[in-house]
């Protein structure tokens, strides 16, 4: 029992989150575009240049490389745990340090091809570039990252004089390792605030005043790029004591993409659920998720009430959809296409209530997406509200096969019987 309660809890947490991912559409950018941006504020990376065929790994190699003797071949994919990962060919590992000539040899069996991580799901991402950087004599790790902070209203650096793993782990294994140092939105960053984090950090032989330059770096691109999240892991001393961000993870508020525009041209849509994609085109919310059971809702707490109660009776969600209060028929029509192209939809249960949004709308929605979509699995409706028995006498008088459900939870449980038949 407890374990269905945690994976219930797991479930419903991990929706949320993406809904609100959803939401605000936080850009994820690669690791070779968010080098190249830190490298534009001053910060120190790795040397490297991103390939997308064996003859640009071939020429990279001769014009950015001429005198290494081994590379780092990072495999370009959004999302983590790439160095642990796996290639569907086989290989093992999306981050391999090699010897010079078997650099175009490694980046072969990569390109192209699906890499699987903690992260991917057991269907992965393609990899469609990879970066070659220097290899770097590293003698220390840590962790450096920056996110903004509900307790504090702001940014907060997080820093750790541990790194090279997960921030979770590092948590678990020495909390009292671990700093964090508010930054006041308006005052910026100080320079007592950046020595808090250097002394933090704890460096071994990078220079004290360098570093801090580093750290303050590291706020202006957070604060002038409109980050929502900054992550190096590991930040790193090098042998020649400098701090390098040997890994870096950004993300960008969708809010700012007015003032952000070279940063959001970044978008590699390539690397997100095409669900997803065609459903920002048309504005609205969707997540994919891995159950049977469509749903389209208007309204981000009825759409979790909707996904909880079909778990309750059984059934699993197959994603979150919400059309919002004041979707046009169009986009309802869209919104079936996107359900619908999910094979593993079994069957559909659309609920509405109806406030900003008229059930009369949603209706003429359905019927003219049955018109342009062959539905071929059962569809559950439940309306209620502004309109409600103008919407119920559109849908009876389209003379599709509906199966109309007076509330949520006789909704729920005839999606879930409906699944079974």
């Amino acid at each position: 029992m407890r374990g269905l309660v945690k994976k219930l809890v797991s479930r419903s947490l991990s929706v949320s989150g993406k809904w609100q991912h959803q939401q605000l559409r936080r850009l994820n950018i690669h690791e070779y575009q968010g080098a190249e941006l830190m490298g534009k504020y001053g910060v120190n990376v790795p040397k490297g240049v991103a390939v997308s065929s064996l003859d640009d790994v071939k020429k990279a190699i001769q014009d950015v490389f001429p005198n290494e003797t081994e590379l780092v071949v990072k495999s370009q994919i959004l999302a983590g745990g790439r160095g642990l990962g796996t290639f569907k060919t086989g290989l093992q590992g999306g981050v391999h340090i090699v010897n010079r000539d078997q650099v175009q040899d490694i980046a072969g069996k990569m390109l192209g091809q699906v890499l699987v991580t903690k992260q991917t799901g057991p269907q992965g991402k393609v990899v469609s570039k990879v970066y070659l950087c220097e290899k770097l004599s590293l003698v220390n790790e840590m962790y450096f990252s920056i996110i903004l902070d509900r307790k504090s209203a702001g940014p907060l650096i997080i820093a750790c004089k541990k790194g090279g793993t997960s921030i979770e782990d590092l948590a678990e294994k020495f909390p009292d390792m671990i700093i964090k140092v508010p930054v006041d939105v308006f005052a910026g960053i100080t320079d007592e605030d950046a020595a808090k984090v250097v002394d933090g950090l704890a460096p071994k032989a990078a220079d004290r005043k360098d570093s801090i330059e580093q750290v303050k770096k590291l706020y202006e691109l957070f604060r002038k790029s409109d980050c929502t999240m900054l992550e190096i892991n590991p930040l790193a001393e090098t042998s020649t004591n400098q701090l390098v961000a040997a890994d870096a993870k950004l993300n960008f508020d969708d809010n700012a993409a007015f003032r952000q525009k070279e940063i959001f041209a970044l978008r590699d849509p390539t690397q997100e659920d095409p669900r997803e994609v065609a459903a920002a085109k048309v504005d609205l919310n969707y997540i994919g998720l891995d159950g049977e059971i469509g749903c389209m809702v208007n309204g981000a707490g009825l759409a979790m009430a909707t996904m909880d109660i079909i778990k309750l009776h059984g059934g699993t969600p197959a994603n979150f959809l919400d059309v919002g209060g004041n979707a046009s028929e169009h986009q309802v029509v869209e919104a079936f296409k996107i359900l619908t192209s999910d094979d593993k939809v079994k069957a559909i249960l659309v609920n509405i209530f109806g406030g900003i949004m008229k059930c009369d709308v949603i209706a003429s929605g359905i019927v003219n997406a049955a018109k342009e979509v062959s539905l071929k699995v059962p569809v559950v409706v439940r309306l209620e509200g502004t309109n409600v028995e103008q919407g119920k006498r559109i849908l009876k008088e389209s003379g599709m096969k509906l199966i109309t459900a007076d509330d949520l939870d006789d909704a729920a449980e005839k999606a879930v019987k409906a699944l079974a038949n």
